[in-house]
């Protein structure tokens, strides 16, 4: 090992599906080298860590609109009438949730 210019070892577990899955990107690499390929990935790999609170916030905003729907819908089956203030709450949420959606595309769209 003294003349190795690496001299410290790593070493990592991983199950069957893990290798199979490193395999098969070393395949579509064309590297058969695995130790070269784990050290190129850990030293210029990059890890992608996305925030979804965006998507958290759309999520509960869509849902909030369809619990009001409903009813909205159940009581307008009941009585046989819709309210003007029913109508302008839906369209006041389905504003918020395209604005949200808006919001949450156009920074999706800066991602290189």
């Amino acid at each position: 090992m003294a003349n190795r210019k690496r001299q410290i070892p790593i070493i990592i577990m991983v199950n069957e599906r893990e290798k199979a899955l490193i395999e098969e990107k070393m395949r579509q690499l064309g590297t058969k080298n695995m130790g070269a390929y784990i050290r190129k990935m850990a030293i210029d790999g990059y890890v992608v860590r996305l925030d979804l609170s965006d998507i958290s916030e759309l999520v509960s905003l869509l849902r909030r609109s369809s619990n009001n729907l409903n009813q909205y819908a159940k009581r307008a089956h009941e009585t046989g009438r819709i309210h003007e203030a029913d109508i302008e709450d839906i369209q006041s949420g389905l504003k918020s949730v395209w604005e949200k959606a808006d919001q949450i595309m156009t920074r999706l769209s800066t991602i290189d």
